[in-house]
């Protein structure tokens, strides 16, 4: 199995941190078009990243305030019954390390290594979007994320080389 971790700091307390990424608006706020559900343990959250992706998580973990995951049970297939959560650790009363993860990946394909890069995009987002209010439509998001599959296919093709300019 192959997996994804990104540790950052946010400016902000945990609580606040905590609603970004359990709620489903503060979901909506960084990563997904809309999203569904309850962040209780056993709930479903459906994840709605356009027409042909509606997919479905269930809350594998909530301890308030600290920890939060999903497990993926309806997506693209590498993704079902991999593993997306967070762990937070206050440092003071307005900085929290965010320990992000996305576990259970089958393999080193081309989509883990995009998504790689991908979440930590998403990622920051979500940090601009704590600290700072910033809101980007869904649309830019995904604009964004098309911009990085062209480099890394661009990448791939060996037409890429330090030397080019």
């Amino acid at each position: 199995m192959f997996d994804i971790f990104h540790t950052f700091i946010i400016h902000s307390s945990a609580e606040k941190i905590f609603e970004g990424i359990s709620a489903p608006d503060g979901l909506d706020n960084w990563w997904t078009r809309n999203s569904e559900g309850n962040p209780k343990t056993g709930s479903v959250y459906r994840l709605d990243f356009g027409p042909e992706y509606i997919w479905e998580a269930i809350v594998t973990k909530n301890i308030g305030g600290k920890e939060f995951e999903l497990e993926m049970t309806k997506a693209e297939a590498h993704w079902i019954g991999t593993r997306i959560g967070f762990k937070l650790n206050k440092k003071s009363a307005n900085t929290t390390e965010v320990s992000f993860y996305h576990t259970g990946w089958p393999e080193n394909s081309e989509n883990y290594r995009i998504s790689s890069y991908c979440w930590a995009m998403y990622l920051r987002i979500l940090k601009r979007n704590i600290e700072l209010g910033e809101q980007v439509p869904y649309a830019k998001k995904i604009e964004r994320i098309m911009l990085s599959k062209s480099f890394f296919n661009f990448a791939a093709s060996g037409s890429f080389s330090k030397n080019e300019s």
